[in-house]
């Protein structure tokens, strides 16, 4: 029974190390803490001899962590993300030309679609990974395909989520790793049940932080862009800045003709998709029309005809 109980106490002590392990500023509690049980039961001998080497395993954790704290600094974690929407004249050739820059610089879509909506102009909506290295020339290079009309970018630095999760894995590992010693000595049942449950628990710590720090790498190593694709009939914002007034004043006219015509062309190209509505429509107006033409006439005869009838 003292065996088992002893068993049971040297778990906790070993919980209460790997927690403050974690904790980093909780060491020294926990230190005081495992005296103080090892004292009141009895077991200054086990007690004693397992506390000085949790003392020596914090040193160590703690050395370690020093030592790659430079490391950390050099080796920063960055996530970098851009947005941005292109216009073309030619949308066959600018996705062609896409989709060869990003097998060159080694990067992949994550998802790609294409739309057309009816107005005669496609659309096309991309995820694109790119490896991180390749990132700015990725978008200097879509600026050269295409007419950039909106981008913006952003970076976030991960470094410090991302190097915490992985000093929690190495700790996970190291815990399952003496629990599986503990279970292979355990004789106890009580402490076999005990010790599995907490290899459980460790295991499915050790595959959430794994998942945690493969999302990480993913989105590091490889920069996300969202990249939006619009055919057009004419570029839009592409003539030179006017300074004058008669300068601007014409710049104004100009684009003030470009959008009547524009207009227009959308017009002319509803109406040719809509021709069928339209020929049904002027059919029923024609009929419509013939109807009360032959309804006024039969009135304006029979207006002519009742003076003729009075006595």
């Amino acid at each position: 029974m003292k065996r088992g109980f002893a068993w049971l106490l040297t778990l906790l002590a070993l919980l209460g190390l790997l927690s403050g392990c974690g904790g980093g500023g909780d060491t020294a509690a926990a230190d005081t803490a495992t005296s103080a049980d090892t004292a009141d039961n009895g077991t200054a001998a086990s007690g004693g001899s397992y506390g000085a080497w949790a003392e020596t395993e914090v040193a160590e954790d703690s050395g370690q962590a020093e030592d790659g704290a430079s490391d950390r600094l050099e080796n920063a974690k960055m996530i970098y993300t851009a947005r941005m929407e292109v216009e073309t004249t030619a949308f066959d050739t600018a996705a062609a030309d896409l989709r060869t820059l990003v097998e060159i610089l080694g990067g992949y879509f994550e998802q790609a679609a294409v739309h057309n909506y009816g107005s005669g102009y496609r659309s096309g909506d991309y995820t694109v990974r790119v490896p991180a290295d390749q990132f700015q020339p990725f978008l200097d290079r879509v600026g050269t395909l295409c007419h950039v009309t909106y981008q913006e970018q952003t970076s976030e630095n991960v470094s410090e989520a991302y190097y915490d999760a992985e000093s929690r894995l190495a700790t996970q590992r190291t815990k399952l790793e003496r629990l599986q010693n503990l279970l292979a000595q355990a004789e106890n049942m009580e402490d076999i049940i005990t010790i599995e449950s907490a290899i459980s628990d460790t295991e499915l710590e050790i595959e959430r932080l794994t998942g945690t720090l493969r999302q990480y790498d993913a989105l590091v190593d490889y920069a996300t862009v969202h990249l939006s694709l619009q055919e057009v009939y004419q570029l839009s914002n592409v003539e030179e800045p006017a300074t004058s007034f008669a300068s601007r004043m014409g710049a104004a006219f100009a684009s003030g003709w470009r959008g009547f015509v524009g207009a227009l062309e959308s017009l002319a190209v509803a109406l040719a998709y809509g021709w069928v509505w339209l020929l049904l429509l002027a059919a029923a107006g024609t009929a419509a029309g013939r109807i009360l033409w032959k309804r006024r006439r039969r009135a304006r005869q029979a207006a002519s005809k009742e003076p003729e009838n009075k006595p």
